[in-house]
């Protein structure tokens, strides 16, 4: 079952940790959201395996904006 990974608030990708075929565990940060002058954390709420990466390092992503897939 795929599990799609949103961005919690407006901000821009300034960092992706993962790549698709890496296996994740609940909690493992996947990328890094800069938002307001602040770095956040996007982690995995679910453990998988990286299916899809939808952005780039340096978009702007807006709230729930799918930022990447899990399987």
């Amino acid at each position: 079952m795929a599990v799609d990974v949103v961005a919690h608030m407006p901000g821009t990708i300034t960092e992706i940790l993962v790549k698709v075929g890496d296996k994740v565990q609940v909690d493992d940060e996947l990328m890094i959201l800069e938002a307001m002058k602040m770095e956040n954390p996007i982690c995995a709420k679910n453990a998988g395996v990286v299916k899809e990466i939808k952005v780039k390092e340096k978009d702007k992503v807006a709230t729930n904006q799918i930022l990447l897939i899990l399987e």
